[in-house]
């Protein structure tokens, strides 16, 4: 019923790899087996449309074969992986979850009953809908994360139109917006995706080559982590067609490394949010931050430099927030956008903007600077609390090679000089190990 038209294309598909994990290639019909077993599972446990079902696992074929059986009857689907472990309980909480299926590492499968009753006023609206439900947690890194509820009808729509049949590494996560995207496109077009338990660099970069993957969906940390790793450097990554970035803003200095270093790879800026899905995206070339965004189903709007969206697949709402959606129903995305035309920059989310004295100073513009200098790594660019000014600039800094904590801090400050207002030049200067990246491999800024 609710996905008729991936169950025709996966008989269509029948002995295709569907998906490789742990170095095990499982086919479209043994998707189509398990789903078929869960459906029938379902009357024995009594899991009716409607239920509030927790999903415990990952991309394994038995995590993915369960989710696609409780959408198609109709149940509202919370899927949570390790990177949340501090936070399952919160998270349970927060949605109601009334059944937990948990999924180990073997792709076992263990059901047991939650205490909670799977009440929300949200819940009603989709019960009487008759449509299954999908409940994603933002990252919180601003503050509490929010229970974010979709009907999944509005969300499938967009993967009715078959379109391109591409080998795909899964590295971002099964409980994420892109993660679920990356899944759906990947069995809309009877393509195959490829798990790793590493997303390591040289990791990824071995399954790529193993695998023969076409397309690598990662955040723009990532890619910087990559280029100074050189793991590209000891693997065949010929196949690579295309790399496709998001979830946060790439500096412009590593974009330009990376449209370098893989000449012959179509580097792709993606945009999208937990609450109104992923748009398609189309950027101007591989080295730049330009990109048309939109698509079927998607409008978009600049008001006071903020992006704003209209779109069918918009979530319902937050389950433990206010409504963040206009009156006449635009989601305010938070990022800061610039236009050129038809193609549009983004330069980061409007609450890390650093109010200096009454300047407002973009992180991210500070970052692209110091990254541009000869034997930095990775930089983090923050504000801190000040009496006199308000905020600071404060940065953190990895380098590639060791040196003089105090010799780097002459250098940078007087690199920056050459570069940026004073206002904007860090007062603050450390020197770390690593960057800290949040579970889906972005960076955290301090407040």
């Amino acid at each position: 019923m609710f996905i008729d038209f991936l169950l025709e294309r996966f008989k269509k598909n029948n002995n295709k790899t569907a998906i490789v994990w742990k170095e095990q290639l499982f086919s479209y019909s043994f998707l189509l087996e398990r789903i078929d077993y869960w459906l029938s599972r379902f009357d024995k446990e009594s899991i009716h449309p409607g239920t509030v079902t927790v999903l415990e696992g990952d991309f394994s074929p038995e995590s993915l074969a369960l989710l696609l059986a409780l959408i198609e009857r109709g149940c509202i689907v919370v899927p949570l992986t390790e990177a949340v472990e501090t936070k399952k309980g919160e998270f349970i909480e927060t949605a109601q979850g009334q059944i937990s299926f948990r999924i180990d590492e073997s792709d076992n499968c263990s059901i047991m009953q939650l205490p909670y009753s799977g009440r929300h006023e949200f819940y009603e609206e989709l019960r009487n809908r008759k449509h299954p439900g999908l409940i994603l947690f933002s990252s919180g890194t601003t503050g509490k994360s929010k229970a974010i509820l979709h009907d999944v009808q509005h969300l499938l729509k967009k993967y009715s139109v078959k379109r391109y049949d591409f080998t795909t590494l899964a590295f971002l996560l099964f409980d994420h917006i892109a993660g679920i995207d990356t899944l759906l496109y990947v069995l809309s077009n009877g393509s195959c995706l490829v798990t790793v338990e590493d997303r390591a660099p040289h990791a990824i970069c071995r399954a790529i080559a193993k695998y023969k993957v076409e397309v690598l969906p990662v955040s723009a940390t990532f890619l910087n982590l990559l280029i100074f790793s050189e793991a590209y450097t000891q693997y065949d990554l010929s196949s690579l067609k295309y790399i496709a970035y998001g979830s946060e803003v790439m500096l412009e200095s590593t974009l330009k490394k990376c449209a370098r270093l893989f000449s012959d790879v179509t580097i792709l800026q993606k945009y999208g949010t937990t609450e109104v899905g992923t748009l398609r995206s189309k950027s101007k070339s591989s080295d730049s931050p330009w990109m048309k965004i939109g698509g079927e189903g998607f409008e978009t709007r600049i008001v006071d430099k903020i992006l704003q969206i209209k779109a069918h697949s918009a979530m319902m709402g937050y389950l433990n927030a206010p409504s963040p959606f206009t009156d006449d129903g635009w989601f305010i995305t938070g990022d800061t956008v610039e236009e050129d035309g038809e193609y549009i920059r983004i330069h980061g989310r409007h609450c890390d903007i650093i109010n200096v004295g009454g300047e407002k100073v973009s992180p991210t513009e500070v970052e692209n600077f110091i990254q541009s200098m000869d034997n930095v790594a990775e930089v983090l660019v923050y504000g801190e609390k000040n009496n006199i000014t308000g905020n600071i600039v404060c940065t953190d800094v990895s380098l590639i090679t060791e040196e003089n904590t105090k010799d780097f801090i002459i250098r940078l400050k007087k690199f920056c000089a050459k570069n940026m207002q004073p206002y904007k030049i860090p007062i603050k200067v450390n020197i770390v190990d690593t960057i800290k990246l949040s579970e889906r491999f972005k960076k955290v800024r301090l407040k």
